[in-house]
């Protein structure tokens, strides 16, 4: 599931849930960012910001958006091919009373619908760049059920957004922006 291409990976991680200490919740919102994409830190090539992304699969890039908030994407392609998937919502389910202190705000919409909400409500930083998945203190569980994902086109970039590469739970009140069709 991981080591696919961005777009596929982006959509099968919807449903799973994604925690980080017992903190964490089900993933609902994503967006895919490949090599090729001018609108990835990749498209440029390696650099040591986003070395990380070049693989291997099932790690964390994570980077600072504009010096202010950090950003978590999960790596999915071969090492060597940059490619990742940028966590935008979760459904927060596990450690609420964590993700609330983190944030300073007590509305569970607010917790985790945003890339960086998102990466604070779950404590993630710089430190963990390049961290496994598959060791704690991250767990990933997959769904439970099937999830109706949605392609629509990506937000908050100025470059190649017309691309239908954010994935959304279909139906989902969790989402970062706007409500997918039902």
């Amino acid at each position: 599931m991981l080591a696919a291409s961005a777009p596929e990976a982006a959509s099968a991680l919807l449903g799973w849930t994604l925690l980080v200490d017992g903190v964490g919740g089900v993933i609902v919102e994503a967006e895919a960012y490949a090599q090729d994409d001018p609108a990835s830190h990749s498209y440029g090539g390696r650099t040591p910001r986003n070395a990380s992304m070049f693989g291997p699969p099932a790690r964390l890039y994570v980077y600072r958006s504009y010096g202010v908030h950090w950003c978590a994407n999960v790596v999915c392609g071969p090492v060597g091919v940059g490619s990742a998937v940028l966590l935008r919502a979760l459904e927060p389910t596990h450690g609420l009373a964590r993700m609330r202190q983190r944030r300073g705000v007590a509305a569970e919409r607010l917790l985790c619908a945003g890339p960086g909400r998102l990466a604070q409500a779950l404590g993630l930083t710089g430190a963990h760049d390049g961290a496994r998945l598959d060791r704690p203190p991250f767990r990933l569980v997959p769904p439970a059920r099937p999830v109706d994902p949605v392609a629509t086109p990506r937000v908050g970039i100025t470059r190649a957004s017309e691309r239908p590469w954010r994935y959304v739970v279909r139906g989902s009140g969790w989402t970062s922006r706007g409500r997918p069709p039902a």
